[in-house]
């Protein structure tokens, strides 16, 4: 157990300064000055090279911001800071005194953002890039609360109404060697991911468990009254800290009380918050499965992805105890990884994670073979480019899956809930959707629980239903033949699910025009097809019922 403590430290070694009011607010009108913003790098680079650089290929975006360098002053100068943070391309200091005049590179220097290098030049010793989004929920379209880190992709929209900055290590892809085992991850498929599945509503507390470098925290502070963000990684809280004053303003926070706002706290998972209490908690843990060996020490392991426990232990015991942190009816939603041993479904140990007074929801989105997983987290580190640690570690990666009898990994994204005072859970459901999904995804997920609750208030015989609205039916017949084979209900947003339909469950969906009761049409339905030899009318009727609510569930039919 790692003791926790109150993170309110402004000078850490190694990491950006945040106790510097006066030169964050010179750097924040100097980027701003040069349009350094998601749009801002986008329209400088061009598409192609835009489209490079999300695939960590700088090559284009920097043979564009070397012609840019000649061109008229705030142009060159957005070209000489995209060069020096997204491209780690040292420059001289009269370069950066000319493109950051406000804060100019003795500043630079004092906030420790940057560093002399061998050559005479400055080097960054930060990645730092712009941030956008408008911070409220959303339905997919640009500027609806999907991030955008400055490359393209499906989770990059428009800055809308905030423009930020970010600042993190700087990654595999800028600098030489493996990376530094505290490395502070910056903006990236998995805190976007989150980012996108969290479904949003005003809560009074929030918690941002692992905060990194605090990107789930700024979309927290736009629904939520006060946010607690802790990781074990005081260098992480230390980034955490300077990314919200950099970016007070946007967030409307006091430096001069971040408090009031955000609590930062250092220490091992729940260990930070115990005892109290939120009505949501977002985490991307570090999850990944990493070989453990004797006498490891915390310095040896990668603490932005490695918790330090064998196996999949660390999502296992999330899953058992962030319960314990949620008000009643409170929330949690986070990724994680899972061994599926051979043999056996990939749910069958997570369901033994979720306890009984739970409502819980598991979606698996991608499952790999054990080889795969080593090559994906030692390509992470950069550990590839020395290669007996390489051989080595991939050997130890197999060694310990074969010890658990691990065949495949999967990953995918959670979702807890604590029942209400006086309530019963109403969901419990492991699912597998490795298709393309509507993003972001949170308030279709969010819609799901509430028409599970719905469901498990509502006598749904008595209700009357409508068809969703981007529901479409497909129907597929031989040539020449009489009836359909195949009949398909699809949906257009959210999960995008398919299902299969009955001829009497076609019926009844086209019959769902909010008039009659979900009984009438039963009744209906029974009426028309029924009486034959054999014929169970009750076993039709419960069965109908049955699949009535799946589709209810699942969003193809809504209560009228």
């Amino acid at each position: 157990m790692t003791p926790s403590t109150h993170f309110t430290a402004g000078n850490t070694p190694d990491a950006p300064r945040s106790d510097l009011p006066g030169l964050l607010e010179s750097l924040a009108a100097d980027l701003r000055g040069i349009g350094y913003t998601v749009d801002g790098v986008a329209e400088l680079l061009g598409a192609a090279a835009h489209s490079a650089l999300a695939r960590d290929q700088l090559v284009p975006a920097l043979i564009v911001t070397e012609a840019a360098r000649n061109g008229e002053p705030r142009t060159a100068a957005l070209a000489a800071v995209v060069r020096f943070w997204l491209l780690a391309e040292p420059q001289s200091a009269a370069t950066l005194d000319a493109a950051l005049p406000g804060i100019g590179t003795a500043g630079l220097l004092e906030l420790g953002l940057v560093e002399p290098s061998a050559d005479g030049l400055v080097q960054a010793k930060v990645d730092l890039r712009p941030y956008g989004w408008d911070g409220t929920p959303g339905d997919g379209t640009p500027g609806d609360g999907t991030p955008g880190d400055g490359t393209p992709g499906e989770d990059t929209v428009s800055s809308g109404g905030a423009e930020l900055w970010v600042a993190s290590d700087l990654a595999a892809h800028q600098r030489p060697g493996v990376l530094r085992h505290d490395h502070v991850l910056g903006i990236g498929q998995a805190s976007t991911t989150l980012v996108q599945v969290t479904a949003r509503r005003h809560v009074a507390r929030a918690l941002d468990l692992g905060t990194g470098c605090g990107i789930q925290t700024f979309h927290l502070l736009h629904h939520a009254e006060h946010v607690t963000a802790t990781d074990i990684s005081g260098r992480a809280l230390a980034f955490t800290r300077f990314n919200l004053l950099l970016n007070a303003g946007q967030l409307h926070l006091d430096p001069s009380d971040l408090e009031a706002r955000v609590s930062l706290r250092q220490g091992s998972l729940l260990d930070p918050v115990a005892a109290e209490e939120f009505e949501l908690v977002v985490s991307n843990p570090p999850f990944v499965i990493t070989p453990r060996s004797l006498g490891e020490a915390a310095a040896d392991q990668f603490t932005y992805r490695d918790g330090g426990l064998p196996g999949d232990d660390i999502v296992a015991a999330l899953v058992r105890d962030l319960p314990s942190v949620l008000s009643p009816a409170g929330t949690a939603q986070l990724l994680g990884n899972w061994e599926i041993p051979a043999g056996a479904a990939w749910d069958e140990r997570p369901q033994g994670w979720a306890g009984p007074d739970t409502d819980v929801w598991f979606i698996q989105r991608e499952q790999v073979s054990p080889e795969q997983y080593a090559e994906t987290w030692l390509q992470d580190a950069s550990e590839s480019r020395d290669r007996r640690l390489y051989q080595d570690s991939y050997a130890a990666y197999l060694d310990d899956f074969a010890s658990r009898n691990v065949e495949a990994v999967g990953f995918g994204m959670l979702w807890l809930r604590r029942p209400a005072e006086g309530s019963t859970p109403v969901l419990r459901r492991f699912e597998e959707i490795t298709y393309p999904i509507e993003q972001p995804v949170g308030p279709h997920l969010g819609a799901a629980v509430e028409r599970a609750d719905w469901l498990a208030g509502h006598d749904l015989a008595a209700a009357h239903l409508l068809v969703a609205e981007d529901v479409t039916e497909e129907r597929h017949q031989r040539p020449g033949a009489e009836h359909p084979g195949v009949i398909l209900l699809r949906q257009g947003a959210g999960l995008r699910r398919t299902n299969l339909l009955s001829t009497e469950l076609a019926g009844f969906v086209s019959a769902c025009d909010g008039d009659l009761s979900v009984g009438q049409i039963i009744g209906a339905l029974e009426a028309l097809l029924g009486g034959g030899e054999g014929w169970d009318g009750g076993t039709f009727r419960g069965g109908l019922l049955t699949e009535v609510g799946n589709l209810v569930r699942d969003g193809f039919l809504l209560p009228a």
